[in-house]
């Protein structure tokens, strides 16, 4: 697809298919020695549709399960503060087993410490969803421009990946971009017993737009690459080698676009962007950043990197939006933004710390 605004006279600019979370977070603290924990309500998914509505100002929507118990009051209550609209499959909670909203552990590990994450994603009732459980005329019926999903989606279950592919071709039916983030997860697609690159090159054959490094490319799609296996770097190379094989094979696919990241401790990162389209590559400045919680900097990137393309803006002033705002994130503690449109295009426009009198 060449046209990556959508419909303007669209009711809906951005619907996202996902699983719901709440992260518990003890900030520096390891969990063996917490005493207590700050909720965070997530999902890779998620995180995009409530940046996009509450730090851009779009109008969005959000596809998931929700469980009729108090957990599940609370994260419908964050949905909703933060602007989304939800669309949800509901399910009853028996009042021991489940269905349950699932639980990601985090903490935020402090200097050579890294961050630790683990789930519990057990009788999660997102994984239960499945292709029929989902009206998309009533999703699609005032118009979507831009459709999203994700890899960690995807692992959850046999049925999630053939849900997203049923959403992306609903979604191309109607005329919207459709954009998925491989974000693979090891862990997630062990525990599936799945082979994750078989089930991500089914969805990926109908993405117009696909966010991955090129770690997510050769885990994510199979593709060989260069080794990835130490540590990240700045260097925009190894991913631009990989679209060529990624264009070749996915060639509905215009746009590919990633973060780079060079962790130095766990709250000294730098930070840069880099995008392909149709030819065309832009790479984000270097950023030394000063981070408080990482959770989230992907997603905030593809926020901005979104934002910017349904507004028509060049590659070139979309990636700096996406940059900008996923370094934003990493400022404030929690998995979604608290960073206002102003301040986004403030750093975006090379802006400092300085302060603002």
């Amino acid at each position: 697809m060449n046209n990556l605004e959508g419909s303007r006279g669209a009711d809906l600019d951005f619907v996202a298919l996902g699983a719901l979370v709440i992260r518990l977070d003890p900030g520096v603290v390891p969990f063996r020695k917490a005493s207590e924990v700050s909720i965070h309500v997530s999902g890779g998914e998620f995180n995009v549709a409530a940046n996009l509505a509450d730090c851009f100002g779009l109008r969005t929507g959000l596809v998931s399960a929700m469980v009729d118990y108090p957990i599940g009051a609370l994260v419908s209550e964050r949905v909703r503060a933060a602007g989304v609209k939800p669309f949800y499959k509901r399910f009853a909670h028996d009042g021991v087993r489940g269905p349950n909203i699932a639980t990601v552990f985090s903490d935020r590990g402090f200097g050579v410490r890294p961050p630790a994450v683990f789930y519990n994603r057990a009788n999660e009732a997102a994984a239960m969803l499945k292709p029929g459980d989902v009206d998309w005329d009533e999703v699609f019926r005032g118009g979507v421009r831009w459709f999203h999903s994700g890899g960690i989606f995807a692992a959850l279950s046999p049925s999630t990946p053939d849900l997203i592919i049923e959403g992306m071709r609903a979604a191309k039916a109607h005329g919207a971009v459709v954009s998925f983030d491989l974000n693979y997860r090891a862990k997630l697609w062990q525990a599936s017993g799945a082979d994750g690159a078989a089930v991500m090159r089914r969805i990926v054959e109908n993405v117009d737009v696909l966010v991955g490094n090129e770690e997510d490319l050769q885990m994510g799609l199979g593709l060989k690459g260069p080794d990835v296996a130490g540590a990240s770097t700045l260097d925009p190379a190894p991913f631009l080698q990989m679209i060529d094989r990624v264009v070749s094979d996915y060639p509905k696919i215009g746009l590919v676009a990633t973060t780079l990241r060079e962790v130095h401790s766990a709250g000294r990162h730098e930070w840069s962007a880099v995008a392909w389209r149709s030819g065309e590559v832009s790479v984000a400045p270097k950023a030394v950043l000063d981070v408080l919680d990482r959770v989230g900097g992907g997603d905030a990137f593809a926020s901005g990197l979104i934002y910017g393309l349904l507004n028509g803006e060049t590659l070139e002033r979309s990636v700096r939006l996406g940059w900008a705002h996923g370094a934003l994130v990493t400022t404030y503690g929690g998995d979604t933004s608290m960073a206002t449109l102003a301040e986004v295009e403030r750093f975006a426009a090379g802006g400092t710390a300085r302060i603002q009198r």
